[in-house]
């Protein structure tokens, strides 16, 4: 991850995008940070989760929606079989994509990926999407730190990350 108050660059990017580091010491602090996000988001957004196995991609996933649809029991389960989950949202329709399972971006089109790209997106594993991989995202990624804890990197939106700072 960058060091602290980085700037990041995106891929195929040449501008220099914003990065915030948050250090999220508990589940609850993750929860958060997520419903900080989701009271950014609009209309046709992309967030973009990375992080290895177990660093809470589906968990930040989770507290965006439940903040998003104001249920805190909403059932968010992981994607990783359907590969998709979608939910009615104020904002509109969100469509959580996990692309573990995906080689690359050849599968996506089955999954109605450019369809869902006209709604809100939240992807964890985004590196299989390749050349689809949408520019403008907030990339958030997560590290592991110590039982519950990991560190957060949120990359991208200028003008409205500063917001969560």
């Amino acid at each position: 991850m960058p060091p602290a108050g980085a700037a990041g660059k995106m891929p195929g990017m040449s501008a220099i995008l914003p990065t915030l580091r948050r250090t999220l010491p508990d589940l609850a602090a993750t929860e958060a940070l997520a419903g900080r996000v989701a009271g950014l988001l609009r209309a046709g957004d992309a967030v973009l989760l990375e992080g290895p196995l177990g660093a809470g991609k589906t968990e930040f996933a989770r507290a965006v929606l439940r903040a998003l649809t104001a249920d805190p029991e909403l059932e968010v389960p992981s994607p990783s079989f359907a590969l998709v989950q979608s939910y009615d949202t104020p904002i509109g329709p969100v469509h959580h994509f996990d692309l573990w399972r995906l080689e690359g971006p050849a599968g996506l089109a089955e999954l109605g990926w450019q369809e869902a790209r006209g709604d809100t997106v939240l992807v964890e594993w985004p590196d299989r999407l390749g050349t689809l991989r949408p520019a403008e995202a907030l990339v958030v990624a997560l590290a592991p730190r110590g039982e519950e804890g990991r560190e957060a990197d949120l990359t991208g939106w200028p003008g409205r990350l500063e917001r969560l700072a």
